[in-house]
């Protein structure tokens, strides 16, 4: 009976600590929690400025700025926690100095960009898929997993340790996404001045990892931000003293594609078999079981 007793102790001394090691936890690593218990605070770069601000709000604000509001419940809630994973990996790993740089859009912004008809109903949409996957984050293996999203991928995602020369990332591994190849924007065409280019080496997904530009050698995603191409996926051929640019995809094609995600909870797919679909091997978990590790 006496220590029925004890263990009930020890396990109520547990329930009534929690929150406050969940708070340790979270300023230990740069987050100040709200008076009220409520969002942590974060620390953020806007316009060359730093300021505070509630971890929710920069989130749902991160949210409406990488997605669009109209997809599935499901996907929205996939890329929220997706969100929150990196914004805790960052705060993990740079400490208690972190400041976030990653756009979001303001309550402003959010009017702009969808107009005043929209905006209660798609900030309610976020909200809810913020507030909905509360606390959870994609694991690996014990660790925050690195949790990348694009637009449209080329018809399948790349492999991360292809991507990065590294064994750190075999939870991103190839997917097919035969969606994204009828999707709109798929294919792009441009033209760019020069001559003597070539691809020269691409990864098992197609996309270029080496360019030959006359006598230099440039990486495939910097030829990409040099010439503001929609992807990395991309052939080159000459033309009238010019170079022909066709780029399958948007964005650099690592991790969720949004696009077959959305697809995916348009069929049915719940939030959890779209992150375990594009990041295989991983586990949802929450805040609380992090600090129990």
């Amino acid at each position: 009976m006496k220590k029925t007793l004890k263990q009930a102790g020890y396990f109520l001394i547990i329930i009534l600590l929690l929150p406050y090691v969940i708070t340790v936890f979270l300023n230990g690593n740069g987050i100040n929690v709200n008076q009220d218990g409520n969002s942590p605070y974060v620390t953020v770069k806007r316009n060359e400025s730093e300021k505070r601000l509630p971890l929710d709000e920069y989130g749902i604000g991160v949210l409406a700025k990488e997605i669009d509001p109209e997809v599935g419940s499901e996907a929205l809630k996939a890329q929220a926690i997706l969100i929150r994973t990196s914004i805790y990996k960052s705060i993990q790993e740079e400490g208690s100095d972190t400041v976030l740089t990653k756009g979001y859009w303001t309550r402003s912004q959010m009017k702009t960009g969808w107009g005043d008809g929209k905006y209660g109903e798609n900030y309610e949409k976020l909200k809810a898929a913020w507030e909905e996957t509360k606390g959870q984050v994609l694991m690996y293996n014990g660790s925050l997993a690195f949790t990348p999203y694009h637009k449209l991928s080329n018809g399948k995602t790349r492999v991360g340790n292809e991507v990065f020369g590294s064994e750190d990332y075999p939870y991103l591994v190839m997917k097919e996404c035969p969606a994204d190849v009828e999707a709109e924007g798929a294919m792009t065409t441009s033209m760019i001045q020069g001559t003597d280019m070539e691809v020269t080496k691409t990864d098992s997904a197609g996309y270029a990892m080496e360019i030959r530009c006359g006598k230099e050698t440039v990486g495939g995603e910097e030829f990409r931000d040099t010439y503001h191409l929609t992807s990395a996926c991309f052939t080159l051929q000459e033309m009238d003293n010019q170079i022909r640019v066709t780029a399958k995809g948007i964005g650099h094609g690592l991790g969720m594609s949004q696009y077959t995600a959305a697809k995916m909870a348009e069929e049915g797919s719940t939030c959890e078999e779209i992150l375990s679909y594009f990041f295989e091997g991983t586990t949802l978990e929450e805040v609380a079981e992090i600090v129990t590790m």
